[in-house]
C-alpha cells in the first residue's frame, strides 16, 4: 500500500501533482479541499460549517476533517493500491489523527512530498488560479491570510515527518514534467 502526503502551502501546485501522481502509480486522490467544497455545494452540515472556515481562510477543524476523510477511506474498494492525500494533514494533531486511521487498517504513510515554492510566486499562482477557476478563497486577502496559517500551522508538519523519515522536499518551481520526475525520483526509492 502505497500512501502519500503531498504537501505545500496554498499554491505549491500539489492538485496538479497529485493528477499525475494519480496516474502513474494508480492510486486514490483524495483532496480534502476538494471533498469540503462537494460538501459546500451540496449544503451538508459539514459543508455549511467548513465555510464559514474556509471563507476567512482558517482552516477547517480538525474533528470534523477526521471524520469526513474516516468515512472517504472506508468506502475505498478493497483492491486500493494507495492513496494520495491533498491537503490533509495540516497541523500535527492531524497527522497524528491521520496515522490513527490508516493504522486501523494496517496502513501507514510512506512518504510526504513537501513542494517547495516561494511566497511571491504563490500569491501570482494563487491570483491566476482565481482568475480562471472562480474560487472565492483566491483573492489577495485571503490568500495572505491562507499563507499566514501555513507558515504558522502548518509548516511545523514538515518537521514531524522529517523525524519519522519520511519527509522528502521537492523544489515546485520549473516546469509541471520537471516537478513530477523530481517526484517520482523520490516515490520510486520507496
Amino acid at each position: 500500500m502505497l500512501n502519500i502526503v503531498i504537501f505545500g502551502a496554498p499554491g505549491s501546485g500539489k492538485g496538479t501533482q497529485s493528477d499525475l501522481i494519480k496516474e502513474r502509480y494508480n492510486l486514490t486522490h483524495i483532496s480534502t479541499g476538494d471533498v469540503l467544497r462537494e460538501e459546500m455545494k451540496n449544503e451538508t452540515e459539514l459543508g455549511k460549517t467548513a465555510k464559514e472556515y474556509i471563507e476567512k481562510g482558517q482552516l477547517v477543524p480538525d474533528d470534523l476533517i477526521c471524520d469526513m476523510l474516516d468515512k472517504v477511506l472506508g468506502r475505498l474498494p478493497e483492491d486500493t493500491k494507495g492513496v494520495i492525500f491533498d491537503g490533509f494533514p495540516r497541523t500535527i494533531p492531524q497527522a497524528e489523527a491521520l496515522e490513527g486511521i490508516l493504522r486501523k487498517r494496517g496502513w501507514d504513510v510512506s512518504i510526504l512530498l513537501d513542494l517547495q515554492v516561494e511566497e511571491d510566486e504563490l500569491v501570482k499562482r494563487l491570483i491566476e488560479r482565481g482568475k480562471s477557476s472562480g474560487r472565492a478563497d483566491d483573492n489577495e486577502e485571503t490568500i495572505k491570510s491562507r499563507l499566514k496559517v501555513y507558515h504558522t500551522q502548518t509548516a511545523p508538519l514538515a518537521e514531524h515527518y522529517q523525524k519519522k523519515g519520511k519527509h522528502v522536499a521537492i523544489k515546485g518551481t520549473g516546469t509541471v514534467e520537471d516537478i513530477f520526475h523530481r517526484i517520482t525520483e523520490a516515490v520510486d526509492t520507496i
